[in-house]
């Protein structure tokens, strides 16, 4: 019993498969991403050969379909990043977490960059190496968290609660604003910030840090 052919186009990745019954397709003309997706579609149904790969009988046309939806996320690197914590198996990286709650979540070395995480819940979250890259977080909560060593390059970080957060060696390189922030008790030791950053922030520094003991003020050198 012959299948008939079958000619899949993933949109923006534009793969024809012309697939039929004891027919091979080769996919050293196809560029790496568009190669791993399809080798990625033909592993699951035991198909290994490389760089020929082969569709057996019992490939239907139904099933391949499901598998390439299934696969999607795995051919645009953007879309297939993931990151630390339990949020591992979820894309953050580029999207709209606009009020999403990550509050007390492990988050370890999270991808967040260039996300919208406006008034986005992280309070007690550890997030210890995570990107915030570009990122907004106007109006977010991230008080008592553990932000050490996360990067805030560029990230608009304005009307934010970061009362007893722990920044240690965070970067906050670039245009990074604090304006209009809470930053009681929060901790800034060691990191790197701009004269003008730093200038504004002692002027509503105050308060201690209830877990390293530091006073908001000194971790600033505020004079």
């Amino acid at each position: 019993m012959a299948f008939p052919i079958l000619n899949v186009s993933l949109s923006s990745y534009k793969i024809p498969l012309s697939l039929s019954h004891n027919s091979c397709t080769t996919l050293s003309s196809y560029p790496a991403p568009q190669v791993q997706l399809v080798k990625k579609v033909l592993e699951v149904q035991g198909c290994r050969r490389n760089p020929i790969v082969c569709l057996g009988e019992s490939v239907s046309k139904a099933s391949l379909l499901a598998l390439v939806s299934a696969s999607l996320l795995f051919a645009d690197p953007a879309l297939a990043f993931k990151g630390g914590g339990p949020y591992g198996q979820e894309v953050t990286r580029g999207q709209d977490l606009t009020g999403k709650d990550f509050s007390g979540k492990t988050l370890i070395k999270q991808d967040f960059k260039t996300s919208i995480l406006r008034q986005t819940n992280f309070k007690g979250a550890k997030l210890l190496g995570a990107s915030f890259f570009d990122a907004d977080l106007t109006g977010a909560d991230l008080s008592d968290t553990d932000l050490r060593g996360v990067d805030f390059s560029l990230a608009n970080v304005t009307k934010v609660n970061l009362s007893n957060a722990i920044l240690e060696g965070a970067l906050v390189t670039g245009n990074t604003s604090f304006k209009g922030s809470n930053i009681t008790g929060a901790d800034f030791t060691d990191v790197p910030l701009r004269d003008d950053q730093r200038e504004y922030l002692c002027k509503v520094a105050d308060g201690v840090n209830p877990t390293t003991g530091n006073p908001t003020r000194d971790t600033l050198l505020c004079k």
